[in-house]
């Protein structure tokens, strides 16, 4: 059986700091988080974020894990894009995560594409987007 239209269930994420992870998506971006999850065999640590409306990250941990530099222009994943509603909203969190010490890549600006974003290295060289 097929569907005719998947849904992204979730997107998840490996982290050093699962806690400093944790309350990065707590802090600047609303998310509310389910009781972790700990497996004691393996140590492998989680928590599932829920954003408005279905979204979810799961943030993950285990030991022994490689950490890879991380450059922008790379295959994979690039980053995580958050909608926060407003062109405000988005100068607004853009402004206090530099002043709390985050790097800005870009923006705000709106490119070329239209997009009205910015883009931040907000965790362990882990990119986001803002954007409306």
């Amino acid at each position: 059986m097929s569907a005719d239209i998947a849904n992204i269930n979730h997107v998840a994420l490996y982290v050093n700091d699962l806690k400093a992870a944790r309350d990065f998506f707590i802090t600047y971006l609303g998310a509310t988080s389910n009781d972790e999850y700990h497996n004691p065999t393996t140590d492998f640590r989680s928590y599932f974020l829920s954003f408005d409306g279905d979204t979810r990250l799961e943030i993950m941990t285990r030991p022994g894990m490689e950490d890879r530099p991380k450059p922008f222009a790379r295959t994979g994943y690039a980053h995580v894009a958050f909608s926060l509603g407003s062109a405000q909203a988005v100068d607004e969190l853009t402004a206090r995560l530099k002043a709390d010490g985050y790097e800005v890549l870009s923006g705000p600006r709106t490119t070329g594409d239209g997009y009205y974003e910015s883009c931040i290295v907000a965790l362990e060289g882990n990119q986001i987007e803002l954007t409306v």
